[in-house]
C-alpha cells in the first residue's frame, strides 16, 4: 500500500474553482477499485495551500487513477489556476496494514 501527499499552490482568485474541481475529482477518486483514501486538506493559515493525500492498495491502482478521465479532467482543468507546479511525494504506507481499518 502507499500514499501520496500532493501539494497544491492555488492563485487566490482560482480558490473556489478550484475547491469545486478538486471535490468533483474526489467524489469520483473515493470509487476507484483500490482507493484507499482520497482527502482533500486546505491549509488553516494560507487557504491558497492544499494538500491531497491518496491513499492506494497498490502502485498498479495509483497509477490507473491518472489514466481516468476524472483525473485528465481534474488535471487539464485546474493547470492555469496554479501558482507553481504541484509536487506529490510518495510514501509507503506502514500502519495500518489492514485494509479493513481504512
Amino acid at each position: 500500500m502507499n500514499a501520496t501527499f500532493v501539494h497544491v499552490y492555488v492563485k487566490e482568485e482560482f480558490i473556489d474553482q478550484f475547491i469545486e474541481a478538486t471535490l468533483e475529482n474526489h467524489r469520483a477518486s473515493v470509487r476507484e477499485p483500490g482507493n484507499l483514501r482520497f482527502d482533500v486538506l486546505q491549509d488553516d493559515q494560507n487557504p491558497a495551500r492544499f494538500v491531497l493525500y491518496e491513499a492506494y492498495e497498490s502502485e498498479e491502482a495509483a497509477a490507473a487513477h491518472k489514466q481516468t478521465d476524472h483525473y485528465k479532467k481534474w488535471r487539464d482543468t485546474v493547470a492555469d489556476w496554479m501558482d507553481k507546479p504541484r509536487e506529490g511525494i510518495k510514501h509507503r504506507i506502514v500502519a495500518p496494514k489492514d485494509k479493513s481499518a481504512w
